[in-house]
């Protein structure tokens, strides 16, 4: 085999990226332990939704792009590149490298010293010189290792991966030299860092930020809605030709970055002697967020419905994580904390959305409808995300298939032009008192 790139795990980080390097002209060896998602490589089929990856999958040509559970067992690759899932323990909220570990063993055992080795999964600090460092060096005495974090948003992943600044922390000169020639094949814009340490952080720290930011705006909405104001209007007017940062709008936070990554964090300062309050306050708000949202939701419905809210129909309008960039990535998405919260507390919980395929709904724990017949006769919706798509619901939709109270609760205002003070028709907007 000529001169390739293994990226292993072809999820919403690896698939864009294997994608963009075949489309530049190289090699890529793709490693993926599910069958599913190998079958639709394979297949020139997209495994999950990313805006224009389907398309440039399938123009590569033939040969560039293989998948396999494994990596080609002939000649060591130039790079192997890691994008395998690093979660945190859903009870200890402690990171699993189990994923990780696995994917530095299998890169070992198919490198040579000329191999360059990238990880692209979030990790906490110290991860890429305590843990896979002394797994490559099973192999090779002095290995080229680099911490390259992916930075993407999903919905933009293809453009950004060629225009975003890269970040690249290396092990050492080596190591520097090899990561700069591999992503120069991707974006003029790259960055080095001092230290694979220094670039694990930055990620992190970034997503921290961003989870900061809109808790802020969370924030803000619940001061505004205790106070009897409308966030929206503070928000809109405080950032009104004000220079300074603007005030973010309040709405969920959801996905697995910024779902996980202040968890990464906590646990990379909580390890050196210091915890985080700013990042973990913000974290424990935005995760409140739905849950406040649902209560509020609920309350209201059972104080203006006739019927019992045990007899109610609710549908739910949006099971992604967010609405724009569009995609089906229900990791970290209120859907899930909606789902709990009602389920076995109505006769009909009700799921849509635009993307996410109906089994998924389904495992959600809702069931799948369309948008018409989730209207039809349901006493209250829930509007979870800001799909453009939703802005398409009228008034009149609302009021001939709904039934009374024709409760809409609009976590993102998507809805308020056409449903705000229409007779008939109980809106609510999130931030609102």
């Amino acid at each position: 085999m000529a001169e390739y790139v293994t990226v292993i795990g072809l999820g919403y980080v690896g698939l864009p990226l294997a994608v963009s390097l075949a489309g530049r002209g190289v090699r890529v060896a793709g490693v993926d332990a599910d069958p599913a998602v190998r079958d639709a490589v394979e297949n020139r089929r997209t495994p999950f939704f990313e805006t224009g990856l389907a398309e440039a999958l399938r123009r590569l040509p033939d040969g560039m792009l293989t998948v396999s559970g494994k990596p080609p067992s002939a000649t060591p690759p130039r790079a192997v590149i890691i994008c395998v899932g690093t979660p945190t323990d859903p009870e200890t909220l402690q990171p699993d490298l189990t994923h990780l570990r696995t994917a530095a063993e299998t890169a070992a055992r198919h490198m040579d010293d000329q191999t360059l080795v990238v990880v692209r999964s979030t990790v906490p600090v110290g991860t890429c010189r305590q843990l896979v460092l002394p797994i490559l060096r099973t192999t090779v005495a002095r290995p080229l290792l680099a911490f390259c974090p992916e930075r993407l948003i999903q919905g933009t992943a293809l453009t950004e991966m060629l225009s975003l600044p890269q970040i690249i922390g290396p092990l050492d000169e080596p190591s520097l030299a090899a990561a700069d020639e591999l992503h120069s094949i991707l974006t003029e814009r790259r960055v080095h860092v001092s230290a694979l340490e220094t670039a694990e952080m930055i990620k992190l720290v970034g997503n921290a930020h961003t989870d900061l930011i809109y808790g802020f705006g969370n924030e803000v909405a619940l001061m505004a809605t205790a106070l009897g104001l409308d966030a929206g209007e503070v928000i809109r007017s405080a950032n009104a030709g004000y220079p300074r940062p603007d005030i973010a709008s309040p709405g969920y936070v959801g996905g697995s970055c910024l779902t996980k990554d202040p968890y990464l964090l906590i646990h990379s300062a909580s390890s050196a002697g210091y915890s985080p309050p700013m990042v973990a306050a913000a974290r424990r708000l935005n995760e409140d967020i739905p849950v406040r949202i649902t209560e509020r939701f609920t309350q209201r419905l059972a104080r203006l419905s006739d019927r019992p809210f045990a007899e109610s129909k609710i549908l739910v309008c949006g099971m992604a994580y967010k609405g724009r960039p569009e995609t089906d990535d229900v990791r970290g998405a209120a859907s899930g904390t909606v789902a709990r919260l009602l389920d076995g507390e109505v006769k009909t919980l009700a799921g849509h959305d635009f993307l996410v395929q109906d089994e998924v709904v389904r495992r959600l724990g809702f069931e799948p409808m369309g948008l018409e017949d989730g209207l039809r006769d349901a006493d209250g919706v829930l509007l979870l995300v800001d799909h453009p798509g939703y802005r398409d619901i009228t008034a009149r939709q609302v009021r001939s298939l709904m039934r009374g109270p024709r409760l809409v609760l609009d976590t993102w205002g998507v809805a308020e032009a056409a449903l705000d003070g229409v007779e008939g028709i109980d809106y609510v907007r999130f931030g609102r008192g």
